[in-house]
């Protein structure tokens, strides 16, 4: 048994936030590198599956175990919505959207989930919810600059809230998942379903070992550096991917899930820093406001739930 180290839960969450954050930018250069979202999204998906089957191998062997009856339902929903749509609606958001502006659209979710404990669930939730709810409202707003008509690409948004749906499902199906199941197979077993649905649609094997061996340029601040694809895809499966999901994993050994969740929300607040440093996109002073009252407003609505179902989820692989 390890002793809880509090100091050492914060790092390994900022390390496994830190390369999450990265990854957005590193899948960037490869979507404009011409890799379809669709087959980037079953490359990460597929390489997480296989990662993730091997350290349950590794860890609780018994993980490994297919869910019966209505646990398979669940998981099923969990891997086609909270995996395998949110995957690929993050990359479209990402591809089409600032970096920093697409995820803080799609970490809206928590607002979402609270909303739905609300009103579905008849849950109580505290009244911060309300406050969250508009502060979103105003700092989305604010970030889109509305009043100039709407400056960012409409598809680009659409994904953005597609993905922070498809977030908010990955908490609600997890959270009843992990108060059954053992979490390392939950989260193994709904990525191994959408690693095969999404292959039935873009097989991984489409990319092609031509391409994979081409090279690519890093964009921005980085414009004078080139890399090999596969060098950047293998960053996206295991340095994006796999690497940080596991520091996450091991914070939770020493910190409360709760307290983990929030560390994580912090995530947009890094994405915009590295679009600024990397891509060169930099927000006006409004949207710079709005940014931090979406982020406020997040936190907020992360703690709004009197009641969490799932005193141990697994962290999600954004």
């Amino acid at each position: 048994m390890v002793a809880p180290s509090p100091r050492l839960g914060y790092a390994f969450v900022a390390a496994g936030s830190g390369l999450f954050v990265v990854n957005a930018g590193v899948s960037r250069v490869v979507l404009r590198a011409g890799i379809d979202t669709a087959q980037l999204t079953s490359l990460r998906v597929t390489g997480a599956a296989i990662g993730l089957g091997l350290l349950a191998l590794g860890l609780r062997p018994a993980a490994l175990r297919p869910p019966r009856g209505r646990s398979w339902l669940l998981v099923t929903a969990l891997g086609l919505t909270g995996v395998a749509l949110l995957q690929w609606a993050y990359f479209v958001a990402i591809d089409r959207l600032t970096v920093g502006t697409a995820l803080l659209v799609q970490y809206t979710a928590p607002i979402l989930v609270a909303l739905w404990a609300r009103f579905v669930q008849r849950e109580q939730v505290r009244g911060r919810l309300w406050f969250a709810l508009g502060l979103s409202i105003v700092g989305l707003a604010m970030t889109a600059q509305v009043w100039q008509g709407l400056v960012l690409d409409p598809v680009g948004v659409a994904a953005g809230f597609g993905a922070a749906a498809a977030f908010a499902a990955y908490f609600l199906l997890g959270e009843h998942g992990v108060s059954r199941q053992d979490p390392l197979a939950v989260i193994f077993w709904s990525f191994a379903i959408a690693a095969v649905a999404l292959n039935l649609f873009s097989p991984v094997t489409e990319l092609g070992s031509a391409a994979a061996r081409s090279t690519v340029n890093l964009l921005g601040a980085l414009d004078a550096w080139s890399a090999p694809l596969w060098v950047l895809l293998g960053w996206v499966v295991i340095l994006g991917t796999l690497v940080p999901f596991t520091l996450e994993l091991h914070a939770l050994q020493h910190l409360r899930a709760t307290t983990v969740t929030t560390v994580a929300m912090l995530e947009p607040v890094g994405a915009i820093s590295l679009g600024w440093m990397w891509f060169g996109e930099s927000l006006a002073a409004v949207q710079s406001l709005g940014a931090v009252l979406v982020v406020t407003a997040i936190l907020l609505a992360a703690s709004a739930r009197r009641r969490h179902p799932a005193p141990d989820p697994v962290p999600a692989v954004t």
